[in-house]
């Protein structure tokens, strides 16, 4: 999966984003990405944001917390790499430094998965402190990054729980189909569940419209639907349905990489630039 070429598409990512940096914000910052649906687009967020905030300077970690290891994949972590995993860091038997695995995107790095992650929800169950696994073996090993972005299977298992529990807030990929509102109220019960009994500190940091097809008006009933229940904290910046997006994966590329031009690409950078200006904000 190597590129010749990478260094010079990071270069052009660098360029087009170049505005967002003005907004970068200090970290860590934790964030899960979560929602018990798949095929929302969490994988996709997860390793577009992060090369989004990359490439405007940011410190980012991603920590895939899949079973099924998408997001290693997407970033080009061949299987044969996976020698240590968050399989191994869960489980005790590595530290978070030792997983460690440097993607070939300047400023991101990643914690892989294998399926050997599939059995750690059972492996866990009668371990001392199993809820906090994740947030343990990050306690002070997660300094120097900005934003550490965790990447949860769809489920609300064990993993998902040490996700949450690791975090200070969460980001909901949402796609805009007919169930959405319906998945995403029991979600909300769930991080005030975790929030109260395990990580006071939780919360729900914004909702992203995925898969967004302005030709259809399901689409954007469903947005003006999310917008009135939730208000502010959907963000503006929708992502569309995109050709480029779906094929980057196979390519070992976020599609910033594969195709910074592509409508896809260019929302994932507004969507940075969108989360950097509200911390600002924020913060001001």
């Amino acid at each position: 999966m190597d590129d010749p070429d990478m260094d010079d598409k990071v270069e052009v990512l660098e360029v087009s984003t170049q505005e967002t940096s003005r907004a970068a914000a200090p970290g860590p910052q934790i964030l899960a990405i979560a929602n018990q649906k798949g095929g929302v687009g969490k994988t996709t967020t997860t390793i577009n944001l992060a090369t989004a905030l990359a490439a405007v300077g940011c410190k980012v970690l991603i920590v895939d917390l899949d079973p099924q290891g998408n997001a290693s994949t997407g970033l080009g972590v061949d299987r044969a790499q996976r020698e240590t995993s968050t399989y191994e860091v869960l489980t005790g038997l590595a530290t978070l430094d030792q997983a460690l695995f440097r993607s070939r995107i300047p400023g991101l790095d990643i914690i892989p998965s294998t399926v050997d992650l599939s059995g750690a929800e059972l492996e866990l169950v009668d371990i001392e402190r199993r809820s906090y696994r994740l947030r343990d073996a990050m306690e002070n090993t997660v300094q120097n990054y900005q934003y550490v972005l965790i990447d949860c299977p769809p489920s609300l298992g064990l993993l998902t729980l040490n996700a949450l529990t690791a975090a200070h807030s969460v980001l909901v990929p949402l796609q805009c189909e007919f169930f959405a509102l319906e998945g995403l109220s029991q979600l909300i019960r769930t991080i005030e569940r975790v929030s109260a009994a395990f990580n006071p500190e939780l919360h729900i940091k914004g909702v992203v419209l995925t898969m967004f097809d302005k030709r259809n008006n399901l689409s954007g009933q469903v947005a003006d639907d999310v917008r009135e229940f939730l208000g502010d904290k959907v963000y503006k910046t929708v992502i569309p349905r995109n050709v480029k997006i779906s094929e980057a994966p196979s390519y070992g590329k976020p599609a910033l990489l594969y195709d910074h031009e592509c409508a896809g690409s260019k929302a994932y950078i507004q969507l940075a630039s969108e989360m950097l200006k509200r911390e600002r904000s924020r913060a001001a």
